[in-house]
């Protein structure tokens, strides 16, 4: 059986696009000796009872003196190995699997969080035109809200993530990442295929899909949580849903837009891969990524 000449482009879209993204390298700066060492010094030297608190708002975000030592001396050992002459190949590194961020009031990615909060208040902007614009009788309108509350559980959480890295922050920011992905993969054939119409068949399957739906997140969370917090797994994970539900939308895309010249078909393919970017891995710029 061959695929509609709309699904064979997507797929060779998406390799084009793979073929420009870098593997990630792990974390470098943490285990450097010179960081270790800076750390060790500043403990030993301020986190003892008698010493200067950490000024309020600091200690508002549970900022503590190793944390702060920490952060510390990130920003001290990348400022020697900017400044080194000769230069050094790869001058900035990551630290603890980030790079090393200025923070701005005690809030670790400034940055990052003022986007995520734009994304999040994109979504509810998106959310109150769909309610606008749709009638409460089609059939598909609650699945594209639940797409937009997805997005936004994940961007809040995403906000509070990069506010402050903790273990549960993380967890939680990659959970709800997670479940937002694959909600775009439960919602995705639905769309595609309408398996929202009133039929025994396709009222069959979307019962087993939705079964599936759950029963691969619960997996994945109980894998993560229960047996390896695995990085690698958590983004080979996303990235293989993405892929399945990036060829769908795209092929379903340029299918939809048979009658337009190449460019625009082109173009409809293209909207659905812009995610695939963010696999990429770079030095922070001024400070943030």
């Amino acid at each position: 059986m061959s695929l509609p000449s709309g699904y064979k482009w997507s797929v060779l879209l998406f390799v084009v696009l793979l073929s420009l993204a870098g593997l990630s390298q792990a974390s470098l700066g943490d285990r450097l000796p010179g960081f270790r060492e800076c750390v060790q010094v500043c403990i030993e030297e301020n986190c003892h009872p008698g010493k200067a608190k950490l000024p309020f708002h600091l200690r508002l975000l549970l900022w503590n003196c190793p944390s702060e030592c920490d952060y510390t001396c990130q920003h001290v050992i990348t400022d020697r190995r900017v400044a080194r002459d000769p230069p050094m190949i790869e001058p900035v590194v990551q630290y603890h699997g980030k790079w090393p961020f200025y923070r701005f009031l005690g809030i670790q990615e400034p940055f990052s969080v003022f986007f995520s909060l734009m994304n999040f208040l994109a979504h509810r902007e998106g959310m109150q035109r769909l309610r606008e614009a749709i009638p409460a009788r089609y059939p598909l309108r609650p699945y594209y809200l639940g797409f937009g509350y997805f997005g936004l559980a994940s961007w809040i959480f995403s906000m509070i993530f990069h506010t402050r890295d903790f273990n549960l922050t993380e967890k939680l920011d990659y959970f709800a990442a997670g479940a937002s992905v694959l909600y775009g993969m439960y919602y995705t054939p639905i769309r595609v295929f309408r398996l929202d119409e009133k039929t025994p068949a396709k009222q069959s399957i979307l019962r087993l899909w939705t079964l599936l739906c759950i029963m691969l997140y619960v997996a994945h969370v109980t894998y993560l949580t229960a047996w390896s917090w695995d990085y690698t797994y958590n983004m080979a994970a996303n990235v293989a849903v993405g892929i399945v539900q990036n060829v769908l939308w795209s092929g379903f895309s340029i299918e939809a837009a048979e009658g337009m010249d190449s460019v625009a078909r082109f173009d409809r393919g293209l909207d659905h891969h812009g995610d695939e970017f963010g696999i990429v891995r770079f030095p922070a710029i001024v400070g943030d990524d």
